[in-house]
């Protein structure tokens, strides 16, 4: 074991210990998780959605929404456990932004739950960050959801076929296009034999920039078939 895995293997190691308790409310947790019924309850599961892009769609039969019919992504499926919104929208950024692992192993379960009937790919693969932004925030939460994610569903992990070889800024400072703009040449994928199909594992997908990069240079890699896990999609 490296030193790098230890505060997440001593996170699983408190979560089999400790009892069940709900990161959203302090209440007891249930039927494994660590969120009371109350809660899980509340959270804004993704109902129908574009099947591209995971964009919400009216009931009762999700479809593909008019700009994905008009510009077709590099997606061929984009699935999203939940709607950015609360209370989700508080145990994201703990995660993603806080260091709050337990936060991350809880969306790690839940992901696989709302994912455990989907067509199965024959790897994930997360969404890399460059080096730096690495080294600044000390863990990569795509990485970090996509392992237990493989482990629950019994798939492979391949975190070494797609490389972020640019450092970018900030998405969440950008309007759509500049988003697009700023991911050109950002990802690079190995010089290796790709799987045919694959799954993209993220937390947030908002306007899809950073997934579509990312299964462009797969595709020129090989990779016929790339999908989308996100644990959240933004309305």
């Amino acid at each position: 074991m490296s030193f790098k895995d230890l505060p997440a293997r001593l996170a699983t190691l408190a979560h089999r210990l400790l009892p069940l308790r709900c990161l959203l409310c302090t209440e007891p947790g249930a039927d494994g998780l660590d969120l009371c019924p109350a809660c899980r309850a509340s959270l804004p599961e993704l109902q129908a959605a574009c099947r591209c892009c995971a964009l919400p769609l009216p009931l009762p039969a999700p479809g593909i929404c008019g700009a994905c019919l008009q510009r077709p992504p590099p997606l061929q499926r984009a699935h999203a456990a939940f709607l950015y919104a609360p209370p989700l929208d508080r145990l994201l950024p703990r995660y993603k932004f806080h260091g709050d692992l337990a936060a991350g192993r809880l969306l790690a379960q839940l992901m696989a739950r709302a994912f455990a009937g989907c067509e199965r790919p024959l790897a994930l693969v997360p969404v890399p960050l460059h080096r730096s932004r690495l080294r600044r925030r000390g863990y990569d939460q795509a990485l970090e959801l996509a392992r237990p994610l493989a482990a629950m569903l019994g798939l492979p992990l391949r975190a070494d076929l797609l490389r972020r070889v640019r450092a970018t800024a900030a998405q969440s400072e950008l309007d759509a296009a500049a988003r697009r703009r700023n991911l050109r040449a950002a990802f690079r994928a190995a010089n290796a034999a790709m799987p045919t199909h694959v799954a993209l594992v993220d937390d947030v997908m908002t306007t899809g920039a950073t997934l579509h990069a990312a299964a462009r240079a797969l595709h020129r890699a090989g990779v016929e078939r790339v999908d989308a896990w996100v644990c959240a999609r933004a309305p």
